[in-house]
């Protein structure tokens, strides 16, 4: 019985010990899952679509492959058509029939066709924008804002990411030349085999088990065959004579080659085992019950609600504009231009990155400076860290994101507010409106910078006061004070813009001569109102205002001049003295929050930005 119990061991554990072999050898899966196609035509972009990334599980890795430069990005679909918009183009999905990778051509949208399609969806979301002169006239997509990263390599491109659903990937040269033609997505396999190392182990016990029952065996088989004692004695035989007795062998020698034998016969097990147990040393062999039983959490651009209503409603809202991610390397580069053009008075440097009045402050500061050098240049615009982002929801254009810019390391530079624009997909963001921050501002709450906030209209009155009537409402306040029927709409206390207007106005009303005469006015501006919601239904509103002060000399042949220490002044205007007087023109930026109808709050004043625009004479 104890050979065939050892016969059965060996036989078990020979088919234990081949099948967990066979796992890491003949069995084994291959490490890496790949998926190839050749672009044909001569469109000048890809399109890799979300189908083909997730083909197969896992983090994606492209190798690009063309004659060229190569230039590779990724984003969300919508923006990705977006900045296509009526461009020709070649789109990479993959076929569930077929299991493999395609390759679509879609041509270009005709100006008529564009027409038409605006006509048919007048009402609907603008994700293909039809051709304009930006769209011909910036063909390659490199450095664009609405990428979430981009590469760029010449020949040969690879690299690995994990793209969530909703993002695609777009392939181009130059923008000019056909995009590459060779595209290749491999996916990383889970190749581990966790019962190859139960399997190798196992059958080296068995084994193990198999030879002690095996020599158990042999044991009791040479026990089994020796001379029973106690034996009763037959009927006496007859005495035979004595057979000569052969020479004695040593007992030392029976016992040496024993022992030889039995290390022999041991050492072949334990080599055996002690190989495979190295062997299946290795993580992929074994079974990982640390994970049993949970999910495993796959990161997305997008935050998870905790509930199911909250997974639909976020679900049905548009996304935020940009990412934070997105958002730092875009202030990172208009930091570094506004550097640059603040040192080099390029105004068409700045006008890349700038719009609107932040763009004609500083514009008005370089022609100052370059007529007196002595004039203090604009406050630098640091790039990080941003400690408020909160982005427009929105899928169309144009599109608005609001930061907050404070540098801990600098106290001289005061925390900046920011109002980027981006007007079309292929443009790039700029600042609209740059304000310091009031020291005693509260920003109110809103939502995270995952979410976004809708941007409210103009004219709504859903708000104490419609964002388009705030400038004209603050500026009557400006000439009026408690006079102004809009004065206790606003919170005075911690205002301190009106202080220093009030204060810079005296002082230029002492240091007249009596031969001349001051008027100062105050209107709303013309650039555009911006707001987006805050989560109390309030508003943050950014808008201008434009501020005049006019200088005339009050008897016949008198003359006057801007002041001596009025040195922008005198830059802006080029005279001295003059018999017909002159005006100087301000533009103020402001940035209010506007608490819902019926609150019991006041508007107050967040941050705000002042300069001399123009100053000229008077015909």
């Amino acid at each position: 019985m104890r050979f065939v119990l050892a016969i059965v061991a060996f036989v078990l554990a020979a088919v234990m010990i081949v099948f967990g072999i066979a796992q890491r050898t003949i069995l084994l899966a291959p490490a890496f899952t790949s998926l190839s196609t050749t672009v044909t035509g001569d469109t000048r972009y890809t399109v890799i679509d979300p189908s083909a990334l997730a083909a197969s599980p896992g983090s994606q890795t492209m190798n690009v492959r063309g004659d060229g430069p190569i230039f590779l990005a990724y984003g969300r679909s919508e923006d990705v058509a977006a900045w296509i918009g009526a461009d020709a183009y070649t789109t990479v999905g993959f076929s569930e029939e077929t299991g493999e990778l395609t390759s679509t051509a879609t041509e270009a949208v005709t100006e008529e066709d564009a027409a038409a399609n605006d006509a048919r969806a007048a009402d609907a979301v603008p994700t293909d924008a039809a051709p304009t002169d930006e769209a011909t006239a910036i063909p390659n997509p490199a450095g664009s804002d609405l990428w979430l990263d981009e590469y760029t390599g010449t020949q040969s491109l690879t690299t690995t990411l994990t793209l969530p659903e909703g993002i695609s990937v777009i392939v181009a040269s130059d923008g000019t030349e056909p995009a590459p033609a060779s595209i290749r997505l491999s996916w990383a396999s889970d190749n581990s085999t966790p019962w190859a190392g139960p399997l190798l182990a196992g059958g080296a016990l068995l084994l193990l088990a198999g030879l002690v029952l095996y020599l158990l065996a042999l044991l009791h088989l040479r026990r089994s065959r020796r001379p029973r004692r106690n034996v009763p004695r037959g009927p006496r035989m007859p005495r035979l004579p004595r057979a000569p007795r052969p020479k004695a062998i040593k007992a030392s020698q029976i016992t040496a080659s024993r022992r030889g034998i039995t290390r022999r016969v041991a050492v072949i097990p334990m080599v055996l085992v002690s190989g495979l147990a190295l062997s299946s040393c290795s993580a992929d062999l074994w079974p990982d019950f640390s994970t049993a039983g949970s999910d495993t959490a796959t990161a997305t651009p997008t935050p998870t609600p905790q509930s199911t209503d909250s997974v639909e409603a976020a679900a049905e809202l548009p996304p935020p504009a940009v990412t934070v991610s997105q958002l730092e390397t875009i202030m990172g580069e208009i930091s570094r231009l506004s550097a640059d053009a603040d040192a080099t008075l390029s105004a068409d440097t700045l006008a890349t990155r700038f719009t609107g009045p932040a763009l004609e402050q500083r514009l008005a500061n370089y022609k100052i400076r370059s007529v007196d050098p002595a004039v203090a240049p604009p406050v630098a615009l640091p790039a990080a860290p941003l400690t408020f982002t909160l982005p427009q929801q929105t899928n169309s254009w144009p599109r608005v994101v609001m930061t907050v810019i404070q540098d801990e390391n600098d106290p001289s530079i005061p925390t900046m507010a920011v109002m980027l624009k981006q007007e079309s997909p292929r443009s790039n963001y700029q600042v609209d409106y740059l304000f310091a921050l009031e020291q005693s501002a509260h920003v109110p709450k809103v939502a995270p910078a995952v979410v976004g906030a809708p941007a409210i209209a103009p004219d709504n009155k859903l708000l104490m006061l419609p964002p388009d009537q705030l400038a004209a409402a603050y500026a009557d306040i400006l000439l009026q004070g408690e006079a102004s029927a809009s004065y206790g709409l606003f919170e005075s206390d911690g205002d301190n813009f009106r202080v220093q207007v009030a204060d810079l106005n005296a002082a230029k009303i002492a240091a007249l001569p009596s031969t001349a005469s001051i008027e100062f006015a105050a209107a709303a501006g013309s650039d555009e109102v911006v707001a987006l919601a805050t989560n109390d239904s309030g508003s943050i509103v950014a808008v201008s205002m434009t501020e005049t002060e006019t200088v005339k000399p009050v008897d016949a042949g008198a003359t006057v001049g801007p002041a001596a220490d009025a040195l922008a002044t005198k830059a802006l205007s080029g005279i001295t003295t003059t018999a017909k007087g002159f005006q100087n023109t301000y533009r103020d930026q402001l940035l209010f929050y506007v608490p819902t109808a019926g609150s019991s709050e006041k508007i107050v004043l967040l941050g705000f930005a002042q300069g001399l625009i123009t100053s000229a004479e008077l015909p």
